[in-house]
Formats: structure tokens, C-alpha cells, sequence
């Protein structure tokens, strides 16, 4: 009889124990739940904002005025420079040779005019209009290459000040627009799209 009561007692207390210990955990599971959460908040990192000039444009294009490839140099684009002297120089490249050949036809008409012998000259094959032709097409030529020899010298002014302004705008990550493409898993063709996002 002690041992069946002990049996009885025994089971008891390993019955009634996990009764008491879950009410415990109950209450141990609502004090969490109703504690406060410290929350993190992402702190942005500062941006390095270059203060605004507003003559950094204008002190670009002078130097470039002033020295083709100077204002790519002062704006820090240096990779440019070659092809501005590049430009420049095959313009006026294309002026001497241009103005050498109308001086050759030039000078070889007068000479047959003032009745001067041809002699083994290579435009004595010509008749008179065709070497007047020659001459008109070379000045023509000869013209153009100085307009654009002008217009890439205005060129390189123009993209020194273009950069200097552009260097001084601020871009931001916050505001993105971008194509997407996103494939249809039904019919298997791609759906394009815009995505426009804004970042607080």
C-alpha cells in the first residue's frame, strides 16, 4: 500500500508540475510579447556636396578659348584633350592641302596664260576650264575646312563649359527612373515598362 501511494504521489507531482510550469511560461510569454522593441533607424550617410560656383562655367570656357584642351584639363576631363588637338589639327591638315593644291593649279593657269611652256607638269593635261574648275573646287574646299576648323574650336569651348556646369549638378539616388523588362511566364513574351522611384 506505501508503494502504490508512493506510485500515486509520484505520478501526481509529474502531472501537476508541467501544469504549473506552462502557466509560468504563459506568463513569462506575455511579458514578452508586451515589452517594447528598441527599433534601429538606418541613418543616411551624408552625401559630399561640392559647393556651387556659379564662374566655374565661364572660367572653363575662357581657358578653352584661350587654349584648346585647357578647359577639359581645368575641368578634370583630361582623356578629351587628344581629341580636341585631333580635330583641331585635321581641319587645318585639310586647309594646307587644300590651299597647296589651289595654289598649284593657280599658279600653273597664270603661267599658261602669260604663254609660259607646260613643261612635265601633271595638270598640263587640263585645258584652261578645266584648271579655272580645279581652282574653284580647291578654294571651295579650302573654305569649308576653315568653317570647320572654327566650329570645332567653338566646339571645345562649348563642351568645357557644358562639363563644368554638369559637374556642379547634384544627382541624386533617391529619385531613379528606369526601363524594365519583365517576362510573361503565361504566353512567354517580354512586357515592357517604366519604374519611377522616389526614396524618402
Amino acid at each position: 500500500m506505501k508503494i502504490k501511494s508512493f506510485y500515486i504521489i509520484l505520478f501526481l507531482f509529474f502531472c501537476i508540475h508541467p501544469i504549473f510550469s506552462q502557466e509560468e511560461n504563459e506568463n513569462e510569454e506575455l511579458k514578452v510579447v508586451t515589452e517594447e522593441v528598441a527599433v534601429k533607424k538606418k541613418k543616411k550617410k551624408k552625401k559630399k556636396i561640392i559647393p556651387y560656383e556659379p564662374l566655374a562655367p565661364a572660367r572653363a570656357a575662357f581657358y578653352s578659348a584661350i587654349l584648346p584642351g585647357l578647359g577639359q584639363a581645368h575641368t578634370g576631363k583630361y582623356w578629351k584633350i587628344p581629341i580636341v588637338y585631333g580635330a583641331l589639327g585635321a581641319g587645318i591638315y585639310y586647309y594646307k592641302f587644300n590651299n597647296d593644291l589651289y595654289i598649284e593649279a593657280r599658279d600653273f593657269y597664270k603661267g599658261r596664260l602669260a604663254g609660259l611652256p607646260d613643261g612635265d607638269n601633271r595638270l598640263s593635261i587640263l585645258d584652261n576650264e578645266q584648271l579655272i574648275d580645279r581652282q574653284r573646287r580647291f578654294r571651295k574646299d579650302q573654305e569649308l575646312s576653315i568653317m570647320i576648323t572654327v566650329g570645332l574650336y567653338v566646339l571645345n569651348i562649348i563642351d568645357a563649359n557644358v562639363t563644368a556646369h554638369l559637374q556642379q549638378f547634384n544627382v541624386s539616388k533617391d529619385l531613379t527612373f528606369e526601363p524594365k523588362i519583365n517576362f510573361n511566364e503565361l504566353g512567354g513574351k517580354p512586357n515592357y515598362g517604366m519604374s519611377l522611384n522616389y526614396s524618402f
